[in-house]
């Protein structure tokens, strides 16, 4: 990886996977409050765990922080649309999934579909395509744990089973 520098994001003030899983089974109880509107924005990848809360390999996060791994939420509470993007940058080259995304029940749930990918340099779109839909009952998930709005920190698990925290 010669030449690519990966930001040195302090890590000692994250939560460990341990602290995910106490705020995961307290979600489970209570749900966790998170609504819309507070999803609104872009939230940076910073720290991802297997399923039982071992953080993953450092290398493999670093690289996700370096390329700048987010997830973008936008939409109006109002017609209760959101409109979901994921994607990393390396430099001036864009990697980006967008789709359609809906939160239900009280942990909540945020249910995912991308419907297209693009891969651009700079303002050039290089190459995008439609991607599939998948069946409704293999949708791609996010079972939102918890959002620390003063710390900007929101927490997930994904479909797969591993836990995810971003930033805003």
């Amino acid at each position: 990886m010669a030449g690519l520098r990966l930001p040195m994001i302090p890590t000692d003030s994250l939560p460990s996977g341990e602290d995910l899983l106490a705020l995961e089974r307290q979600c489970r109880r209570s749900g966790s409050g998170i609504t819309m509107a507070s999803l609104i924005g872009t939230w940076r990848l910073r720290a991802t765990w297997s399923r039982d809360g071992t953080p993953a390999p450092a290398a493999s996060a670093a690289l996700l922080r370096g390329l700048g791994a987010c997830l973008i939420l936008s939409g109006e509470e109002t017609d209760g649309a959101l409109r979901i993007a994921n994607q990393v940058n390396l430099g001036s080259l864009r990697l980006r999934f967008d789709g359609e995304a809906e939160l239900t029940g009280r942990r909540p749930l945020l249910m995912f579909s991308f419907r297209s990918v693009r891969l651009s340099l700079g303002t050039l779109t290089l190459f995008e395509r439609g991607l599939p839909q998948p069946d409704a009952r293999r949708m791609p998930f996010f079972a939102l744990i918890g959002l620390d709005r003063e710390q900007g920190r929101l927490s997930a698990r994904g479909r797969g089973g591993g836990l995810a925290l971003w930033m805003r």
